[in-house]
């Protein structure tokens, strides 16, 4: 099911790669089309990048310390409001967008490579 899913995402984001080409560029040619794909692909990364990041820990430490200094200074102190149970970044992401993003991200720039090769060979 997943594949799928992943499959008609990759159909998605080609077909929204190709309209933008058709907006935003005076012509429609194999350079518009790399430099669209490019933009999309590169969006991808950077979104896979920061959910690796956070899905790694790398921010828990950060906030566990906001959430302890905000305790500590907040003028009502809210005993219910239990800060260290609070689940931390790493522990909230969801595990299948992330493999959706991670495909997407590594199928349009393998597509942005196979592209631009072709051009430069042509």
């Amino acid at each position: 099911m997943m594949t799928k899913n992943k499959g008609v995402f990759l159909i998605f984001n080609l077909i929204l790669t190709i309209l933008l080409t058709w907006i935003f560029f005076d012509s429609f040619s194999l350079v518009n089309l790399i430099n669209a794909l490019f933009f999309i692909s590169f969006a991808y990364l950077m979104i896979t990048l920061f959910l690796y990041t956070v899905k790694g820990g790398f921010y828990d430490g950060v906030t566990f310390g906001f959430r302890r200094f905000i305790h500590v200074m907040s003028r009502n102190k809210d005993y219910l409001d239990e800060w260290k149970d609070k689940p931390m970044p790493s522990e909230t992401t969801n595990e299948k967008f992330y493999q959706l993003i991670k495909y997407q991200a590594i199928a349009l720039l393998s597509l942005f490579v196979i592209l631009l090769v072709a051009y430069y060979l042509v």
